[in-house]
């Protein structure tokens, strides 16, 4: 009688979990339905932010600009500088279109995973990133480092967002030395920017990555507040992490850790 009570007991026990199992399952279900309905939504937004908000933002700019150069003698110093104001806000709100655009599609882009030399990537970044100026003037050094297996252009935002933001909050010092590498550990590549620059807080160090988020004021160093949250984002997908040190005026260094295989 023991035994059949505790076989009833087991059976039943065994149902609960079947129950709670088929709960389970029909929750992820819905949750699954949810999501490729929020999906939609955002493809159908990217959509709309890209072509129906993008068209009167170049509207605006082109206008704007014809007034400058047709009716330049019938508007005074303060009316010229109203266009040229409206003309620089909406080449801004168009540049935070593309950035925020470029920032959707990583996270729907397939990945294509190749072994790629940074050695190389990192030089070709810097030639393209760097003006003639800039490359007679900074001191660079660019280590040989490891080959790695990640998607060949997403791996190259990266850089350039790295390399560009190193060249930007470089160019009002009076030091202008940026050095990039590498270093090997058991299961990732730690790879490194460091530059003698603007530098910036570190207790503020939590929102470098963060959507919008800036350290510096815009009028000291243009920019959408996009390029990292980029970064952070693509660095993620290939199972990696970021994160950076610095101090006000006296630099910054920016990691990003790649494991050795995916």
């Amino acid at each position: 009688m023991q035994k059949m009570d505790e076989l009833d007991k087991s059976q039943k026990a065994m149902l609960y979990m079947v129950e709670d199992l088929n709960t389970i399952t029909s929750e992820l279900k819905n949750e699954r339905r949810k999501l490729k309905a929020a999906n939609h939504e955002l493809e159908a937004f990217t959509y709309s932010v890209s072509h129906d908000l993008r068209a009167p933002l170049r509207a605006i700019n082109g206008f704007s600009k014809f007034l400058l150069e047709d009716y330049t003698e019938k508007l005074d110093d303060e009316g010229k500088r109203f266009i040229s104001t409206i003309c620089e806000n909406a080449t801004k709100m168009d540049r935070l279109i593309t950035d925020l655009l470029n920032l959707s599609r990583i996270s729907k882009s397939e990945m294509r995973w190749t072994k790629i030399d940074m050695t190389t990537i990192v030089r070709s970044m810097f030639s393209e990133m760097a003006t003639k100026e800039e490359q007679n003037i900074f001191d660079v050094t660019i280590h040989k480092m490891p080959k790695v297996f990640c998607d060949f252009s997403l791996i190259k935002q990266v850089w350039q967002n790295l390399i560009g933001n190193a060249l930007k909050y470089s160019s009002k010092s009076a030091t202008k030395k940026i050095e990039i590498g590498a270093v090997e550990e058991e299961n990732e590549i730690t790879f490194f920017i460091q530059d003698e620059g603007a530098g910036f807080n570190q207790e503020y160090k939590h929102k470098l990555f963060g959507l919008f988020q800036r350290l510096h004021h815009e009028n000291e160093f243009e920019g959408t507040g996009v390029g990292q949250a980029i970064v952070q984002r693509i660095v993620a997908r290939h199972g990696g992490r970021v994160w950076a040190e610095g101090e006000i005026n006296k630099g910054a260094k920016f990691y990003f850790a790649l494991p050795y295989s995916r």
